[in-house]
């Protein structure tokens, strides 16, 4: 019965480490993208126009 509850303990600590690890594999090309010189300028206008698309889209979904 120790033997379980000492997995059933490692399970949170088992998501976390895959949760960063994925988070990492996501957003490594991005990181990259941002050593060279002429994205450093159109990855964030991207960046912002993505947001303001979302946020526009959700607003009329909404109603708000």
């Amino acid at each position: 019965m120790k033997d379980f509850w000492n997995n059933i303990s490692r399970y949170p600590r088992f998501f976390v480490s895959s949760l960063i690890g994925l988070i990492l594999v996501i957003f490594t090309p991005i990181r990259n993208l941002f050593k060279i010189k002429k994205f450093r300028f159109i990855l964030p206008i991207i960046l912002i126009l993505f947001l303001g698309i979302l946020s526009k889209i959700l607003t009329s979904m909404t109603g708000i």
